[in-house]
């Protein structure tokens, strides 16, 4: 978590990712709080560089004493505030608040972190039973209609205090944060929120449980080695491996991840296994069983449109988006919908061509979602003569690792990296390394985290255990994790030019977070609008296929051999293949959730409705293109149940700015410790201290322009 009480109030209002849901004031007493702390490895700072966490002290058992513990301390630390006799200082209210619940901040970050990275049955337990303990104390202290008092004066007279930018603009954000929070609303709906609160941390908490074993229950068992045809040897070993895991010797298990798509689908020869492994993804937590998210998403969505009215909005939709560089409900909504058309027109031109293709092979039956992969990567084969396989043996992790985006990060900024073994992790397969800034001063600690577990969460993201702030003087320690198949003891690891993307994606948010130089933990690193803090990081996937950084890492893992450069043009050649398929699967996701976000409480559906509800609103934002589903389906969007909810077209409205940088890097020489260092100065460092869309005027020298994107995805008028 990165500032104490900003975090706190996104808890309290389910804004934070899932994971990160909490809710019901510490009934702990301090003094059995205090009898549990004595050997608690929160109760002080760690001793460790950077205060980095004493991993190999941290036991499950630590968790709830500690975050009882911190809780009590901070609803102390607040009541003083509100308490105190003295007039209302910027030092004595809001730099106070800054400096609250250290304690309890300390617990919580490493506790959801691990609950998303490295999960088991106590963990859970507790996400369960402190959610809604959690939610309540934040809802304790963005309710206390005193500490708002203090709040809204300082506010009031902001342009009288002789504050600079950043403390002006934390005053600001404090009395923003508070409004939103409900600080302005009576007593009676204050309770009714606190129990909107309350329920909604208890839900979010439950789907996200619900996803981690459904994904493991919904793995494909495969009996033979035959029905694999088409996977290489290392996907197949790893599948073995699974099985042997869950004690299916002599069987195969291919694990799910989070979307709809399956990277095995593009492999997978034999089509009756494409369409169990296709409907085994799409099908989840939809149609009965322990695991079944329809209720839940249901009732999300009813309580959040209740919620929204409850303070004063149309919709949740509105709500989220205020706070956003979107603003409006409007903004969003045309955006997506200039997008649709003509990526869906783009899909169906593609599905006609792998249709071509199938009929040419006398395949005898119609286009299937399972089988769009497969025959894509035919067409690709066809139209530019290579496949992804081919590429897989020169993006060995290693290299990709160092070679590549550590390169990149060094050629661009100056900073260098040392791995180190003393640290203690939190899992064996987890790695450590120093980040020398270009001057030789420690600039942060680094953690990477790449490989799939089965009590790992899906998808791929970035988390901070410390965070940068001039006020307590810490550096930041940044994770990166990823969810890539661990081949078999002695084998490489050789990664999809997806995951080497990725990889290049999620070093950008922690780049984010390591050059942060801000003075207060509210703007710290990735403390910025929803709709921007994917847009560092969509930059630096630039920096995968530039010809100098792809020729130092991209090297054939036996024969040490660069890539040859035919088929890096051939990669480039393709780079709009298949853009259709991808834009319209991420806007079917980004149209859903504003679906589920735009209806107010008397329009939500019940368990049995959710999925007539997810078809109809697919149809009517023209995206219902069956061979192409959305990339993420209601029952398993675990983005929408945490920080994007509301807020899924982020990815593409960072786009925009991302897309338009690039022009910039291309136009001023590309990969030059000048660009970088400009980047970093007026943009990366920054955090949320300024207005999010003035750091990209600083950076560009300009409003943002459309048109980069549009042609980068193939969408411009032909």
């Amino acid at each position: 978590m990165k500032n104490r009480l900003a975090v706190a109030l996104a808890l309290a209002l389910g804004l934070a990712a899932p994971l990160y849901a909490a809710d019901k004031a510490a009934t702990a007493a301090p003094a059995a709080a205090k009898a549990d702390m004595s050997q608690n490895p929160f109760a002080k700072p760690s001793t460790l560089p950077f205060q980095y966490p004493a991993f190999d002290k941290i036991r499950n058992e630590h968790f709830v004493p500690a975050m009882e513990a911190g809780m009590t301390e901070q609803r102390a630390e607040m009541d003083a505030i509100a308490d105190s006799k003295d007039a209302p200082t910027f030092d004595n209210t809001i730099v106070a608040m800054e400096k609250s619940g250290q304690l309890l901040n300390r617990a919580t970050t490493v506790f959801f972190n691990l609950s998303g990275a490295n999960t088991n049955d106590d963990l859970e337990k507790i996400q369960s039973e402190m959610a809604p303990k959690l939610s309540a104390h934040q809802d304790a202290i963005a309710l206390n209609g005193k500490l708002f008092a203090r709040i809204q004066a300082l506010y009031d007279k902001r342009d009288t205090l002789g504050l600079d930018a950043e403390g002006k603009r934390l005053i600001e954000r404090y009395y923003t944060d508070f409004v939103r929070a409900g600080a302005k609303l009576n007593d009676a709906d204050k309770a009714k929120l606190k129990t909107l609160n309350s329920e909604l941390a208890s839900l979010q908490t439950q789907f996200s449980q619900n996803m981690l074993k459904e994904n493991n229950a919904s793995a494909v068992i495969v009996d033979t080695k035959e029905e694999l045809k088409g996977l290489s040897d290392g996907a197949i070993a790893a599948a073995a491996e699974a099985a042997k895991q869950r004690k299916l010797e002599g069987k195969y298990v291919i694990a799910l991840q989070n979307t709809s798509g399956q990277p095995a689908l593009a492999q997978l020869e034999n089509r009756a296994l494409r369409e169990r492994l296709q409907k085994a993804s799409v099908n989840r937590a939809s149609h009965g069983g322990e695991f079944d998210n329809r209720a839940i998403v249901a009732k999300v969505a009813k309580l959040r449109a209740e919620r929204a009215a409850l303070l004063g909005y149309e919709n949740h939709a509105a709500y989220t988006l205020e706070d956003e560089t979107a603003k409006t409900v409007k903004a969003v909504n045309d955006r997506l919908a200039q997008l649709a058309p003509p990526a869906v027109a783009n899909a169906k031109k593609e599905a006609a061509e792998l249709q071509a293709m199938i009929d040419k092979e006398k395949g005898g039956f119609q286009l299937a979602p399972w089988d769009w992969s497969f025959y894509a990567e035919k067409v690709r084969a066809e139209k530019y003569s290579f496949d992804q396989g081919q590429l897989r043996p020169y993006f060995e992790l290693d290299n990709v690792l160092k070679n590549g985006v550590f390169f990149a990060a060094n050629k661009l900024y100056g900073i260098s990296f040392k791995e180190r073994k003393d640290l203690p992790v939190y899992n064996p397969d987890v790695r450590v390394f120093d980040v020398t800034d270009a001057d030789g001063k420690a600039l942060a600690i680094f953690l990477v985290d790449y490989y799939a577990r089965d009590n790992k969460r899906g998808g791929a993201w970035m988390n901070e255990y410390v965070s940068q702030s001039g006020l307590f003087g810490t550096h930041p320690v940044v994770a990166n994790h990823l969810n890539i198949p661990k081949p078999p003891k002695g084998e490489p690891t050789l990664l999809t030019y997806d995951e080497v993307n990725t990889a290049f994606h999620e070093f950008g948010h922690a780049l984010h977070g390591m050059f942060s130089n801000v003075k207060y933990p509210r703007f710290s690193g990735t403390s910025v609008p929803r709709d921007f803090v994917e847009y560092p990081s969509q930059v630096n996937e630039m920096w995968a296929t530039w010809p100098e950084v792809l020729k130092n890492y991209a090297k054939h893992y036996k024969t040490g051999e660069p890539i040859p450069q035919e088929l890096v043009d051939k990669v480039i050649a393709a780079d709009k293949f298949n853009q259709g398929f991808a834009t319209t699967e991420y806007l079917g996701a980004a149209l859903l959730d504003q679906s589920w976000h735009q209806i107010k409480a008397s329009q939500a559906p019940d368990a049995a409705g959710v999925l007539d509800f997810e078809a109809a609103a697919l149809k009517k934002a023209g995206v219902d293109f069956a061979p192409v589903p959305p990339r993420y389906r209601s029952t398993y969007f675990s983005h929408i149940m945490g920080g994007y909810a509301a807020g899924y077209y982020a990815y593409i409205w960072s786009e925009v700015l991302d897309a338009d940088s690039v022009e910039w890097f291309k136009e001023n020489g590309g990969l030059s410790r000048k660009n970088g260092d400009h980047f970093r100065q007026t943009l990366l460092s920054r955090g949320g201290s300024e207005d999010a869309m003035q750091l990209f005027k600083d950076f560009r020298g300009r409003d943002p322009d459309v048109k980069p994107l549009l042609e980068r995805r193939g969408l411009t008028a032909k």
